[in-house]
């Protein structure tokens, strides 16, 4: 399959570049500062440009997103708008822009995480992002078959437990081999409405 790679520079997409080249996929890696493409995936606008430019696709996933981590007290109206432009709405953009320009039975691997379902003091808006992302999955999946549409919601990496084990007290880390294979069976499977939980 020809993938487009959203966040492919970071650990995560770093993870999912191997592992998806490895299996014979041919991947177009998308980031802001390095890879095949360079596009901001939280501007509209430059996510049709990066459609544009990317050609001819058979699935797309999403590596990136990013939440203000703040106590509720803390926050402002704001912090919660960028949480929501930053990890939500830029998402849901590359699904509804790439519906019209992947494969008729293509597929979109999206990220959420474990706060959502099991959140912790400083993640209100990283719990309302991916509950968000999550349920918008739910219900695109019945109105884009046969294209698909999935979501993988993993707890802390294992790789990063030495910079952000602390936001997740007591949670047992998954190694990104583990979310990488995830990915796997969203873009390879059959699946759809799919919310794979890690953790």
């Amino acid at each position: 399959m020809r993938i487009l790679l959203i966040g492919a520079t970071g650990k995560l997409g770093t993870a999912l570049h191997k592992t998806l080249a490895a299996r014979g996929h041919e991947i177009v890696a998308v980031s802001r500062n390095a890879g095949d493409l360079r596009y901001d995936f939280t501007d509209p606008a430059q996510v049709t440009e990066m459609y544009e430019r990317a050609g001819a696709l058979d699935a797309v996933a999403v590596a990136a997103g990013h939440v203000p981590y703040k106590r509720v007290v803390e926050m402002a109206p704001e912090d919660y708008l960028a949480g929501f432009r930053g990890k939500v709405l830029s998402q849901i953009d590359v699904v509804r822009q790439g519906a019209s320009r992947i494969a008729e039975r293509g597929s979109f691997t999206l990220i959420s995480g474990v706060l959502g379902r099991d959140p912790v003091v400083t993640a209100s808006a990283a719990a309302m992002a991916n509950g968000a992302l999550e349920a918008f999955v739910r219900a695109a999946a019945i109105e884009l078959a046969p294209q698909r549409v999935n979501i993988v919601g993993p707890t802390v990496f294992t790789e990063s437990v030495a910079d952000y084990g602390h936001i997740f007290p007591g949670m047992e880390p998954v190694d990104l081999s583990r979310v990488a294979m995830a990915y796997v069976h969203s873009v390879e499977g059959a699946h759809t409405g799919r919310v794979y939980q890690l953790g």
